[in-house]
């Protein structure tokens, strides 16, 4: 893409993926302490004070909870960036991605035109039992109108999802007719393994999008049925991994190490030093390994790729890493929130600390991967990171360094050909998803895998012009002659890979992927 529309998209891409790196990547103790507080030091009272003066005298009204809140989140951040507060409300919500399940009724969805369109059906879910098939739109929840009722994402989550073993009543609109159903909630998994396929005959892709408490035994049931497939050499995907559970990580380094090999290494002021080691049990000693990491790899992914890097173990392919090196423990609060802090660092096998600078500010902190955008460092290595004093050299002489998150052994830039301006506007509005899902709505038995799906299935001239007028009717997107042109190609992608979405979920994406994906296509040279 163009730097006109890259400075558009990229940012908003940012901002969601550091929202899920500070509050689920940056959890690296797999258990909250419970401690009892004293509240009655000098500033405590201080605190009260001047919430209560606000709260009395100020000239306009506050909501002074909201106000505490704020307040303590900016003191935690003038600590670290990822010392953090966490409402109750969105504590529910992070403990599932660590948990990785929720009580709920097991569909991915879309809402298009003010619709909720069900594209896919959890296999074994309370949805499937109750007979909810993919291309069923739910018009009510529980008796209420949700359809074109201006409806949203988290509203729709709101409604479906709950205690396992509670109902909720729906109805649906299936090829012209309303149909009623009852479904029982039950245990939702989150996977974080979301793609497992073999590419050729020998060589396996693993994606993980982010470490859970469950994530190893995925991975370990991920990487059997591979290799029981053939599997010599693979390729794993940690690209935009915000991280997560440390013990995860750990785990997964250990399928690939030899016994007795330091694996991380977490040090502080108040907690005891830990060294991680690998044991002789792997089942993945003799894969040949490539890793691909970017920008948006944080925390337990970097903790993965520098355990592989420092121990010679596989080639690390992408682009620099995020950058996180701290280590959170959770304590929950009284009223069932709950307090991140910054216990400790993590170093890998040869004493790297990846965490970048701070020390100007959160906001700096946050912006530092726009930033990289700016100063070109996604389409060539900045060598301004190669600092003697962070250097370090493996038991191979691979020299590695140090100070900024995990620098690839191979660097391949940012794709950003084929922009415009005309697909910017396509790309931040839902036309991809809807077209998408109106194009299968007949066809969604038309293709025995993703596999075939990908060898068979072309995004044609015709299939292109439908796309283009659908755009113009349903999301007054004019079609552009020159930004078409332009894009032709990205597009021609886009169409394809959301169709693969919609009918095997992120597998599908990946496996179409794999023709155009650079750093798969370098990483299957590397090996």
């Amino acid at each position: 893409m163009e730097n006109n529309s890259k400075s558009y998209l990229i940012p908003l891409i940012v901002s969601v993926s550091l929202a899920v790196g500070l509050l689920i990547g940056g959890r690296l103790n797999p258990a909250p302490s419970e401690e009892q507080f004293s509240y009655q030091g000098s500033h405590t009272r201080k605190l009260q004070d001047i919430m209560h003066l606000i709260d009395k005298r100020y000239v306009d009204s506050v909501d002074v909870e909201d106000l505490f809140e704020q307040t303590v989140t900016d003191m935690l951040h003038r600590l670290d960036p990822h010392s953090n507060y966490i409402s109750a409300e969105e504590l529910k919500a992070v403990n599932e991605g660590i948990k990785g399940e929720f009580g709920g009724v097991g569909i991915r969805f879309f809402i298009i035109r003010d619709t909720v369109c069900i594209t896919n059906v959890v296999s074994g879910s309370p949805s499937e039992s109750s007979g909810l098939q993919a291309g069923d739109k739910i018009v009510k929840v529980n008796g209420k109108n949700i359809a074109s009722n201006g409806i949203t994402n988290s509203k729709v989550q709101k409604l479906l999802k709950g205690t396992r073993g509670t109902d909720v009543k729906v109805q649906l609109w299936r090829n012209g007719k309303r149909i009623d159903k009852t479904i029982t909630r039950g245990s939702i998994p989150l996977n974080s393994v979301t793609a497992s396929y073999m590419i050729d005959n020998e060589t396996g892709f693993i994606r993980i999008a982010s470490f859970s408490q469950n994530t190893a035994v995925e991975f370990l049931s991920a990487a059997s049925q591979l290799k029981s497939s053939g599997m010599k050499k693979m390729i794993l995907d940690l690209r935009g991994n915000p991280g997560g559970v440390l013990s995860a990580a750990v785990k997964i380094a250990d399928e690939f190490l030899p016994g007795g090999l330091k694996i991380v290494e977490t040090k502080g002021k108040s907690v005891k030093d830990e060294v991680y080691r690998s044991t002789p049990n792997g089942i993945l000693k003799d894969v040949k390994l490539a890793v691909l990491i970017n920008s948006n790899s944080a925390s337990a992914s970097e903790i993965l790729a520098g355990a592989i890097q420092d121990n010679d173990r596989g080639t690390i392919i992408g682009r620099r890493s995020f950058g996180k090196g701290l280590v959170q423990q959770d304590t929950k609060l009284r009223d069932g929130s709950n307090i991140r802090l910054t216990i400790a660092r993590y170093y890998t096998p040869l004493g790297r600390c990846v965490q970048r600078p701070y020390s100007e500010g959160n906001d700096a902190y946050i912006n530092d991967i726009t930033e990289r955008m700016d100063n070109g460092e996604l389409y060539e290595i900045d060598s301004s990171i190669f600092v003697d004093s962070l250097k370090f050299v493996t038991k191979k002489g691979k020299v590695v360094y140090g100070g900024g998150g995990i620098m690839p052994d191979v660097f391949v830039p940012f794709d950003s050909t084929g922009g415009s301006w005309y697909y910017t506007r396509l790309n931040v509005s839902p036309v991809f998803n809807s077209f998408a899902f109106d194009y299968v709505s007949n066809k969604r038995s038309k293709w025995k895998s993703a596999r075939d799906f990908s060898r068979s299935f072309k995004v044609t001239e015709s299939v292109l012009r439908q796309f283009a007028q659908f755009a113009e009717n349903e999301y007054s997107i004019s079609r552009d002659g020159d930004g078409m042109a332009r894009s032709k190609t990205r597009i021609k992608h886009a169409i394809k890979t959301e169709i693969a979405r919609q009918l095997w979920l992120e597998e599908g994406v990946f496996v179409v992927r794999d023709d155009f994906d650079k750093e798969v296509i370098q990483a299957l040279k590397e090996l």
